[in-house]
């Protein structure tokens, strides 16, 4: 299959049916699919060719969806960039794919005006309604002076994109994901009857550039979807656009869904046309899941974890499954495409209940890292996806996620997952969000430390969280020190960015 295929497809079948709702303005499935053949030709006219890339940098919106496309049937590579970053981190990752087109917005033209040089770009291309400033070419001037040209349909094994992570264990690398590999993830996904509604209107309140949106804007194509797309998250905002638009899928982060259950005017929404919320990209608290079923009664919870190396869903976890009080703590089952096992550090498969690395095998594993054969190597070994995540499979093939490696904490000789303890201390009624990491000691080697974010004016002690932890967890477990904090650093997957704090505390 080839990106484009989809609107194809709709094209013939339902030409008049709306394709993406931004604000005000609507646009149908034939208008859509004319303005992505039309920016085709003016992106190949600024020299975009087949494994050409071209950079997205820039807000959720109806012109980045068309971009998306339009990069595709030009038959280059599209590479969506994190909007949140720095300068210097968008500099490095434009030096690393070389783009010959970037593709941004007013906000961000700063930004790409201070890399554009260092980074080697040629044409930028701005998506906005006004003139551009001098050096940049309108994006709507591209659409209006050039014919739809004829689409290259690169497809299959062909690189589709080069998707970045988030860099919360280092330097980005970009991952190559081809055209099967986010069809793969897709239709096994779809397969399972819990992954988007056909026909249905899908909100893009999560960043498109991230995968696990990019995800179900797939999974809307193939489902003839109507894409809806606010510029970015704000509780009030994305509670407005499921009541004004009858929205009936979203894909959420935990952090997210958390400040729905702390908005003090969410009762004011009609939510009532939401049929499945998918979440994902972080462990979910207890406290937040039982909040967001309260939020939205009417809607099925469903669990995607995988990753961006997995094209990204490795596993599910369907409505009726959070039902089950044993099942709602794990990441469900090995999705259709996918095989999932658990290994030693030799490699080898340990049995059912035993602790080990999850690895991941289909057809939806990533080509390999953009230009690190080594790091490609490591990570992809007979093969299988080494994940870097700590888990264990049930006699019953329900996946249960206790931590990434390198986070797990080594204290007097025994091994404490953070994950758990952080469980623990989301129940307290004074915690509003926390993360636990391991610190340097004398004595044990590491200390358990928790860095906690009170809820509201309440106050917490190190005291009361160790008293809450006792009889929750073993004596090991338990935090030996205790940091209140104001916020925590979060990636925009929702991830605590944990090297960031064990750096700052190491110093």
């Amino acid at each position: 299959m080839y990106l484009t295929q989809p609107l194809h497809n709709a094209v013939r079948h339902r030409a008049a049916h709306p394709l993406t709702v931004y604000g005000d303005r609507v646009r149908s499935v034939a208008d859509g699919a004319h303005r992505v053949g039309r920016l085709a030709a003016g992106l190949q006219a600024l020299g975009v060719g087949p494994g050409d890339r071209v950079a997205l940098l820039g807000a959720n919106s109806d012109r980045y969806h068309e971009a998306l496309l339009a990069v595709a049937w030009a038959g280059g590579i599209v590479v969506p960039l994190n909007s949140r970053w720095a300068a210097e981190e968008v500099g490095y990752a434009m030096a690393d794919c070389a783009p010959a087109v970037v593709i941004t917005d007013e906000r961000l033209l700063p930004v790409v005006d201070a890399v554009r040089d260092r980074a080697g770009v040629g044409a930028v291309v701005v998506m906005s309604d006004g003139r551009p400033p001098v050096g940049a070419v309108s994006f709507e001037d591209l659409i209006a002076v050039h014919a739809p040209m004829s689409d290259v349909r690169r497809g299959g094994d062909d690189v589709l994109g080069i998707f970045y992570t988030g860099g919360t264990t280092g330097r980005s690398k970009g991952v190559m994901l081809s055209h099967d590999n986010v069809f793969t993830s897709a239709w096994g996904s779809l397969a399972t009857g819990h992954f988007t509604t056909p026909g249905g209107r899908l909100l893009h309140a999560a960043p498109m550039f991230h995968l696990a949106d990019f995800a179900i804007w797939i999974a809307g194509l193939l489902t003839g979807g109507t894409h809806v797309i606010v510029d970015g998250f704000t509780p009030g905002g994305v509670l407005a656009a499921i009541e004004r638009h009858a929205v009936t899928d979203v894909l959420l982060v935990p952090t997210m869904i958390q400040a729905l259950a702390d908005f003090p005017d969410a009762g004011r929404y009609d939510t009532s046309s939401l049929v499945r919320l998918i979440y994902g990209g972080s462990p979910m608290p207890a406290t937040t899941l039982a909040a967001a079923r309260t939020m939205f009664p009417g809607a099925g919870l469903v669990q995607a974890y995988g990753m961006t190396e997995l094209s990204p869903v490795a596993t599910l976890l369907g409505p009726a499954e959070h039902d089950v009080p044993r099942l709602a703590a794990s990441a469900g089952r090995a999705a259709p495409h996918a095989e999932v096992r658990i290994v030693d550090p030799a490699g080898d498969e340990v049995a059912a209940g035993s602790v080990g690395e999850v690895v991941v095998r289909g057809d939806h594993v990533m080509a390999g890292y953009w230009q690190r054969p080594e790091e490609t190597a490591a990570a992809l070994r007979g093969g299988w996806m080494y994940t870097g995540d700590a888990g264990y499979l049930d006699e019953d093939g329900f996946l249960f996620v206790v931590d990434r490696i390198k986070d797990m904490i080594i204290t007097g000789g025994e091994n404490v997952h953070s994950a758990e303890v952080e469980n623990v201390l989301s129940q307290h009624p004074a915690v509003a969000a926390c993360a636990v990491i391991g610190l340097p000691d004398a004595q044990w080697g590491e200390r358990v430390h928790a860095l906690v974010v009170p809820a509201g004016d309440a106050g917490v002690s190190a005291e009361d969280l160790r008293a809450f932890c006792r009889g929750r967890l073993a004596g090991f477990k338990i935090p030996r020190s205790v940091e209140v904090v104001a916020s925590l650093p979060v990636s925009p997957a929702g991830k605590v960015v944990k090297r960031q704090l064990r750096q700052e505390r190491a110093r």
